[in-house]
């Protein structure tokens, strides 16, 4: 299941719960009451190495430059 983030309202506080997507949004934290908004956090992706851009596309586009560069 998903672990979504929520701000309290009040206190500034960060909480993490772990939710279902079919459930609604908390309003309220579950043990105090104080009133939560959800937070929008980027996802978690690490692109590490050489990558496939590097491996894929720069040697094609460089063959290109040199052959339209012999041309003229």
């Amino acid at each position: 299941m998903p672990v979504y983030v929520y701000k309290g309202l009040e206190t500034g506080n960060y909480y993490e719960f772990e939710q279902s997507f079919h459930d609604e949004p908390l309003k309220a934290h579950p043990e105090t009451g104080e009133p939560l908004k959800r937070v929008i956090t980027p996802p978690a992706i690490i692109f590490k190495g050489s990558g496939w851009h590097v491996k894929d596309y720069a040697k094609k586009g460089s063959e290109k430059s040199e052959s339209s560069e012999k041309k003229e």
